[in-house]
């Protein structure tokens, strides 16, 4: 891996990380704020409890060394969350505004996965 590449790597992850970390603990919170926005999009409340914990969760299992599967698994998780966020949003009919930071965590997301060290990729077994 080309030093380019791991710059691209860390930074992308480590706001990816930051991105994620602090959206699940504001779910977590569970504010008025954000009660109102997750049912505006027509979710109920709970599922706020049930995205802090993946989001917090796929934090770890990204940023800890090993356990390729497991990252494998929070980037999909990742990937899932913020596209089902920015659909979320044109459907509700919301501005682009209102979709930039899904958008934002979703590229993230994509540029970490990609950029990843090999130690950190899940490597076929030989048949």
């Amino acid at each position: 891996m080309t030093k380019r590449n791991k710059i691209i790597y860390w930074i992308s992850t480590l706001w990816l990380a930051l991105g994620m970390a602090s959206t699940g603990v504001v779910q977590l919170s569970k504010s008025q704020t954000e009660v109102d926005s997750i049912t505006h999009l027509g979710y109920p409340a709970y599922l706020l409890t049930i995205l802090g914990i993946w989001k917090i969760l796929g934090v770890i299992a990204v940023l800890i060394p090993k356990f390729p599967l497991l990252k494998e698994w929070a980037y999909a998780g990742f990937f899932f969350a913020m596209t089902g966020a920015t659909f979320s949003r044109i459907a509700s009919g919301d501005s682009i505004n209102a979709m930039f930071p899904s958008l934002l965590l979703l590229v993230l997301a994509i540029v970490s996965w990609y950029y990843r060290p090999v130690s950190r990729k899940v490597v076929p077994a030989n048949p």
